[in-house]
This record gives C-alpha cells, sequence and structure tokens, in this order.
C-alpha cells in the first residue's frame, strides 16, 4: 500500500518535472530567428542557418550521453539522474538568456543535450519504480507531460516575450525548473535496489556498448528500435515541409502562420488526450498489434495530408496523427523497459534514446532535403510510407537480419 502511494506521489512529480522541462525548451523554438538576430544576426538566411543548426545541436550530444547518464543511473540511482537532468535544463535556460553570440548559444544548446535528457530519465525511474501492471500507463502519461510542455511552451513563449522579452523569460523558466528540481531532490522516492540471483554480475557491470548489442542481439527489441528509428525519421521529417504545405493549400497565404500554430495545437492536444489510453493498451494487449494499428493510421493519415486541397481536412488529418504518433515512441520504451533488468534499466533506456535521436537528425535532414528537391507534398507522402514501413519492422523475420552473437556474460 506505502508502495502505491509513494508511488502516486513519484508519478506527480516525474510529470510535473518533465512538463515544466519541456515547456521551457519548447517556448523558443518558433521564434528562434528573432532570437538570433537579438544575437547579432542580420540577413534572413543567416538567420535561418543558425537556427537550424541550434535546433539539431542537441541531438548530437544527446545521442552521445544518453546511454552514459544511463550506466551512472544503474550504478547511483535513477532519482539523482531525474535531478541532474532538471538542474542541467535550469542551467542551461539561464545560459541561454545571458550569451551574447550565436556561437555562445549554440554552445549552451550542445550542453543541453549533454546535460538534459529528462524523458529518458524520468522513463527509467517509472519503469522502475511503477507497479509492474501499470508500466505502460506511466509512459502513456508520461507521454502526455511531453504533448502537453510541447503544446504550452510556444503558445507562453508568444504571449510573454512580446510582453517581457526573450532573456527575463528563460531566466524566469530556469529558476522554475530549478526549483522543480529541488522538489524532485526532496520528494522522490526510490526503492532500495539489491542484486539477486537473476541479475548476473555481468549485467551490473556491462559496457555502454553491451547494452546496445544485447538489444540488436534480439529480435523483439531489435524490432521495436528499428521501428522506432523510423518513426522518428517520419514525423521530423514532417517539419520542414509543414509550412510550405500549408501556404500552398491556404486560401489566404496571409493567415498561414495562423493556421499553423492552430495545426500544430491540435496535434499536441490530440497527442495530450491519447497517450494515456494507448499506455492502457500496452498494460492489456500485445504491444506489437497496438504499434502496427497505430503506425499504419497514422501512415495513411499523413499520405492523406499530401492530397488535401484545403487548412480544415489538413486539420482533421492532423489530428488522426497526433491520436495515432502518440503510441508509437512510448511503446518502444516500454519494450526496451521490459526486456531488462533493474540494474541494467536506464542503460538500456539510455541507449535506445540515442537510437531514437539518430532518427530525428536523419529525418530533419531528409524532410528539408526532399522538400527542396521536389515539393511538401511529395514530402508528406514519402514520410507517410516510412510510418507504414516502421510497422513493417515488427513483422516475423522482417528483422531476422545478420548481427554479431553476444552473451553478457562472456568476456
Amino acid at each position: 500500500m506505502n508502495h502505491i502511494i509513494h508511488w502516486k506521489r513519484n508519478f506527480a512529480i516525474l510529470w510535473s518535472g518533465q512538463f515544466l522541462a519541456i515547456a521551457g525548451l519548447t517556448l523558443l523554438v518558433p521564434f528562434l530567428p528573432f532570437y538570433m538576430e537579438e544575437l547579432g544576426v542580420k540577413t534572413p538566411q543567416e538567420k535561418q542557418l543558425w537556427s537550424g543548426i541550434a535546433l539539431a545541436a542537441p541531438a548530437v550530444s544527446s545521442a552521445i550521453a544518453s546511454p552514459l547518464w544511463g550506466k551512472l543511473g544503474d550504478r547511483f540511482g535513477r532519482k539523482l539522474m531525474v535531478i541532474r537532468a532538471l538542474f542541467g535544463l535550469s542551467l542551461c535556460l539561464c545560459l541561454m538568456a545571458i550569451v551574447s553570440s550565436p556561437l555562445q548559444f549554440l554552445a549552451v544548446r550542445l550542453l543541453q543535450g549533454a546535460f538534459g535528457g529528462i524523458v529518458d530519465a524520468s522513463s527509467a525511474f517509472a519503469g522502475s519504480e511503477a507497479p509492474e501492471e501499470q508500466r505502460g500507463k506511466a509512459l502513456g502519461s508520461l507521454q502526455s507531460a511531453v504533448a502537453a510542455g510541447s503544446l504550452s511552451g510556444p503558445f507562453l513563449g508568444g504571449i510573454f516575450a512580446n510582453i517581457y522579452g526573450f532573456r527575463p523569460l528563460l531566466l524566469t523558466v530556469g529558476i522554475i525548473t530549478a526549483i522543480g528540481a529541488c522538489a524532485a531532490g526532496f520528494l522522490l522516492t526510490e526503492r532500495i535496489r539489491t542484486q539477486t540471483k537473476e541479475s548476473p554480475s555481468s549485467e551490473v557491470t556491462g559496457s555502454v556498448l553491451q547494452a546496445f548489442i544485447s538489444m540488436f542481439s534480439h529480435s523483439r527489441t531489435r524490432g521495436f528500435l528499428l521501428a522506432g528509428f523510423t518513426a522518428n525519421v517520419a514525423v521530423f521529417g514532417l517539419v520542414t515541409p509543414l509550412a510550405p504545405l500549408v501556404e500552398s493549400v491556404a486560401r489566404k497565404p496571409d493567415y498561414a502562420a495562423t493556421w499553423i500554430g492552430f495545426l500544430q495545437a491540435a496535434l499536441w492536444t490530440a497527442t495530450l488526450v491519447s497517450a494515456p489510453w494507448w499506455g492502457k493498451r500496452n498494460d492489456r494487449f500485445k504491444v506489437e498489434r497496438n504499434y502496427r494499428i497505430a503506425t499504419i493510421l497514422c501512415g495513411i493519415s499523413v499520405v492523406l495530408q499530401a492530397c488535401v486541397i484545403n487548412v480544415p481536412t489538413l486539420l482533421v488529418f492532423r489530428i488522426l496523427q497526433g491520436l495515432t504518433f502518440s503510441a508509437l515512441i512510448q511503446s518502444v520504451m516500454f519494450v526496451i523497459i521490459q526486456s531488462s533488468t533493474d540494474t541494467n534499466r536506464s542503460v538500456r533506456v539510455g541507449a535506445a534514446n540515442s537510437v531514437l535521436v539518430c532518427g530525428q537528425v536523419i529525418g530533419s535532414l531528409a524532410g528539408a532535403l526532399i522538400t527542396g528537391m521536389f515539393n511538401p507534398s511529395t514530402a508528406f507522402f514519402m514520410m507517410g510510407t516510412v510510418f507504414i514501413v516502421s510497422a513493417c519492422c515488427l513483422l516475423q523475420g522482417f528483422v531476422t537480419i545478420p548481427v554479431l552473437s553476444f552473451r553478457a556474460n562472456k568476456r
């Protein structure tokens, strides 16, 4: 009974911390070109260049650092990693408020990727502390925190940046995030973990490389990692072509920016509502089935977006995309957590996050390249097809590829 009470309190803190962190990180994203101008960048081409580099930078450092932090979490405790992530993001937000050049801003964004990682830190903590029969629900609800933060951040940024400016806003959010980190330090409770006979010593002392090899050596985890990687390629490949697609179908192109904001709000609202539902389904039904259904529907919705002729129809398909995409990444993490032990859970979650982040980077580049070479409709059609390929990654035999054989206890 006490464990259930502690878990409910833990979950409230995790959800709040993740919401604060995501909202703080996304409040500046749509307005990066304006902040670059404030940092001294003059031409529109340079603003776009620096903004694009700054957006991609955290993904690069996060892909490197996530498994290392995960390894430390397995050794010293996952609560410590949640606190570290929140304090790291707090520090970076405060530093963003005082930088004076785009190069300094880029350096801080790299630090953000390296010392942040609140999503995988929270996932590893929840996967260890949540009751086993509620792990899917917990991960789904944490996914809703990401959606809520992504929805609220740009909205609040647009309002308060005009009133107070970017720098005071970043500093304020950084301080609030630091308060959240202190709350996590005082209120989060973590069970004392003991090594059991089912947890061989090699699982404790295994390297990050061993975590990668172990996951790719098993067909189920390999399939979900490839599926998640492919899904991230697809969803981030849609970022660049969205604006020109809206401009091409809007009857009044001057209102395209307003429509884009409305479409993004609808997408994240649908994700916020549906993510816990998919999490509960993962607790009750086979994850592979849920993933296939969600991914195929998501892919169809994206392909149909390539064919729309007006914005209201595009809105309907964006909502369907949000309702189904919310199932994907949480399902990947659910399987990774299921396949782990209490002594290697964090490093496996971190390693999985690195794979997913690589998909994010490749998708962003591919989306921009396809849009530039062809048109936004072609990019949407191709990315919808990639979503459907993601579902195929879980078909029997599809992921039976030559891999290095590895046993965790082999030296």
